[in-house]
């Protein structure tokens, strides 16, 4: 029985347990921020691709 009291009393791995969960909160926020940069970047590529498209044919 003390061997058990012990046990739940040990908090040898409460850091590591943060630290765990720390990394995985900032890992799905960088996926959420990084997902959305892309849309962004892929839109700025179409425009852009449709201007110099334009441009091309009004000067032929």
């Amino acid at each position: 029985m003390k061997k058990c009291v012990e046990f739940l009393q040990d908090e040898s791995g409460q850091d590591l347990i943060e630290y765990t969960l720390l990394i995985a909160f900032i890992s799905l926020s960088s996926v959420a921020i990084f997902s959305n940069a892309g849309q962004s970047v892929n839109t700025v590529w179409k425009d852009g691709k449709n201007v110099l498209s334009t441009a091309v044919l009004s000067s032929s």
